[in-house]
């Protein structure tokens, strides 16, 4: 798709001549995401307001030119990616403001361009307290977090980012401007039109605007980490830990080989004879329920075949047990020049039968596989490391990703827990859903965007 010099006057009338790029180095700087696929748009556009966005969403509806909000690129699944060429909307330079801390109904009103991070120091200075945490919160935005409904280490406890969000502003492709859910707490008037754009990946709309709940900030909080001698021991302990009343923040889950990779590579002292970890956080507003939730897991642990349990009191440890969590995802690339990395979620007592069933594909291609992630909400990283020179193991690692895919959905699980499908799991979503339902999103996308110019390639549609 290439935009006439007419587009191009068109859009530098809207948003002037500072805030649209059609130069190599810009078209290049938006043309990738964390998937490290690279398609260039025709050119790059900082709306400056919604009314911006509506003037350009009506503008490209009329002449069927493809449009692609973009927050940071960290998504891990080709959600940015201007696969179509056209223009990538790009919120970070302007669409960037917290507008808004309401203290009486704690919420907080946003852009989407504002980063994760940013919001949640914010808030904690008044005391309160925003929850979900990718692992991207450093530079990742509100608005894509919501587009993909991020979730986090602290998600086993406080939910995802779709349980923050009470209401939405939003540009249709025709240029419409919307308004999807309310401040109040309780609101059943009309369709969910919210709940339908989380996780949309912006293919059936534009936000503007987020206003997100907020929560009191827990007064205390400690870390812990339970060591086993295997995986199937570890993944027991999670859901009878849970189901025995344990309600951590968070719990982490690290293999073996995940444990050797960040030793290797980022020199944190864990223990070397841990078949597994699990790590995380307990929290309360009284010592009394920190006291009493380590005290459920360590019990549930050690009932489990855990060979050791261990509380980092002081922050300093605290930081070295989340330093090598944080660390896991670029600690493994040990084990190859090219990693798959999928986030399948499974029901969180299918999680022992599931690492073991994915182990075994590993073996079946010779291709090691270490995993890690969310145990505690049974949403794991599986990373099928290859040598991505080597066409034969590239292809293997394909299979094997097909595979781990089937024997997921089997499990009445999904095929992403946190990441979307975005470019790189359109292809499967035939193994997750049926005819009908594909046919379902189908028409909820024409419904939104008749003409297919928002996110054109994602998801399927």
């Amino acid at each position: 798709m290439n935009l006439t010099k007419e587009d191009i006057n068109y859009f530098k009338s809207i948003v002037g001549e500072d805030n649209i790029y059609t130069d190599k180095a810009h078209k290049r700087a938006y043309s990738y995401d964390a998937t490290r696929e690279s398609y260039e748009p025709d050119a790059v556009i900082f709306p400056r307001s919604e009314e911006d966005i509506s003037k350009i969403l009506k503008y490209c509806n009329e002449r069927k030119i493809a449009v692609v909000p973009r927050g940071a690129g960290s998504g891990f699944t080709g959600g940015a990616l201007p696969v179509n060429g056209g223009i990538t909307l790009a919120m970070e330079k302007h669409m960037n403001k917290i507008l808004e801390i309401d203290l009486e109904n704690m919420l907080a009103i946003v852009q989407p361009g504002v980063i994760n991070r940013d919001l949640q120091r914010h808030v904690e200075k008044l005391g309160l307290f925003y929850p979900p945490d990718p692992a991207s919160q450093d530079y990742s935005t509100i608005g894509g977090n919501v587009s993909e409904n991020a979730g986090g280490m602290r998600a086993a406890k406080y939910g995802l980012t779709k349980d923050y969000v009470m209401a939405l502003r939003a540009v249709l492709a025709n240029g419409d401007i919307i308004r999807a859910g309310k401040k109040t707490i309780k609101d059943v008037a009309g369709y969910n039109i919210a709940g339908i754009l989380i996780a949309s990946e912006g293919t059936l709309g534009v936000i503007t605007q987020i206003t997100l709940k907020l929560l009191p900030k827990p007064k205390f909080a400690k870390s812990y980490m339970g060591i086993f001698p295997d995986v199937k021991s570890a993944m027991n302990a999670v859901f009878k830990s849970l189901a025995s009343g344990a309600n951590p923040v968070a719990m982490e889950f690290l293999d073996s080989l995940v444990v050797k990779a960040v030793q290797e590579k980022l020199g944190v002292n864990l223990p070397s004879d841990a078949g597994a970890l699990l790590i995380g956080d307990v929290d309360g507003n009284v010592i009394e329920e920190v006291e009493f939730q380590l005290d459920t897991l360590k019990k549930s642990f050690f009932e489990n075949g855990a060979i050791g349990f261990e509380v980092a009191e002081e922050q300093s440890k605290r930081d070295e047990l989340w330093r090598a969590r944080r660390g896991a995802s670029q600690s493994i690339t040990i084990y190859g020049s090219k990693k798959l990395n999928e986030d399948i979620s499974v029901p969180r007592s299918r999680l022992p039968e599931a690492l073991e069933e994915i182990y075994k594909i590993g073996a079946k291609y010779n291709l090691k596989v270490p995993c890690f992630g969310h145990a505690g909400d049974g949403n794991i990283h599986v990373n099928v490391m290859v040598d991505g020179s080597n066409k034969e193991e590239l292809e293997n690692g394909h299979k094997a990703i097909k595979e781990i895919f089937q024997l997921v959905v089997d499990m009445e699980g999904t095929l992403s827990g946190e990441h979307g499908i975005g470019l790189s799991k359109a292809e499967f979503m035939d193994i997750a859903f049926s005819k009908e339902e594909l046919n379902l999103f189908k028409r909820i996308k024409d419904a939104f965007d008749p003409n297919g110019i928002l996110n054109p390639g994602k998801m399927g549609l």
